[in-house]
């Protein structure tokens, strides 16, 4: 017998272990159970939870869970009362050593920052003006059709979009159409952007996809619980 075989069986479950579990685990705390089975408090408590095991209501409102309850007096001479002050309340810690050197002053900006008006191409390949320094990006760069829209239509309402009409990605209005989100959910969907063959083809991979994690969740958790 090899060391890790060994390891391997010295570690794994009877099925008297696991009745012995099944029978106490509701009604006992797991350092007790773990010393009638003869494993680790961590692997009877994993072994529980993989088996589906809890603790019954009965226990929960023993004292033996450990659990606070009202008119407990169990830490009380640890809990912070009404009016003590913490022992730091005024201090402010200063760090020591070249701490003051390479702190930020106020006022400075990381190299990163980019002044109003500066325009970038984001990761999904939109073209994008910086309009306010909040320095919250999402707020502070907007895209810059959309803008070209909103100087002639006003502000895009709550739920909608601006989006190119074609396939033709000129940023120009005329090229440009209001949208709400859930046309645009629709468009983006592969019904509508697939031939119907091409789009079954697509749905049912999804759900051979969907099967094959199943299956491979199944096996890994009967091999845990083996």
């Amino acid at each position: 017998m090899t060391k890790s075989r060994g390891i391997l069986e010295r570690h794994r479950w009877t099925k008297r272990q696991l009745a012995t579990l099944r029978r106490e685990y509701p009604r006992r705390s797991c350092a007790e159970v773990a010393r009638l089975v003869g494993h680790s408090v961590t692997s009877t408590y994993q072994k529980a939870r993989l088996q589906g095991l809890r603790k019954s209501a009965a226990f929960l409102a023993s004292a033996a869970s450990g659990r606070l309850r009202p008119g407990d007096t169990r830490g009380l001479s640890g809990r912070f009362r009404r009016g003590l002050a913490p022992w730091n309340k005024g201090k402010h810690w200063v760090a020591g050593g070249r701490s003051p050197l390479t702190r930020f002053k106020k006022g400075n900006r990381p190299h990163t920052w980019r002044p109003i008006g500066t325009e970038r191409v984001n990761a999904d390949g939109i073209l994008q003006r910086k309009v306010t320094d909040t320095g919250y990006p999402p707020a502070d760069w907007k895209a810059v059709h959309a803008l070209i829209w909103e100087e002639a239509n006003g502000p895009v309402p709550p739920g909608h979009v601006v989006v190119f009409k074609g396939k033709d990605k000129r940023i120009a209005l005329e090229n440009l159409e209001l949208v709400s989100r859930q046309e645009l959910m629709r468009r983006n969907s592969y019904h509508t952007r697939y031939p119907k063959e091409i789009a079954l083809a697509i749905q049912l991979r999804g759900a051979l996809m969907r099967q094959i994690n199943k299956r491979e969740r199944d096996a890994k958790q009967d091999r845990r619980s083996a």
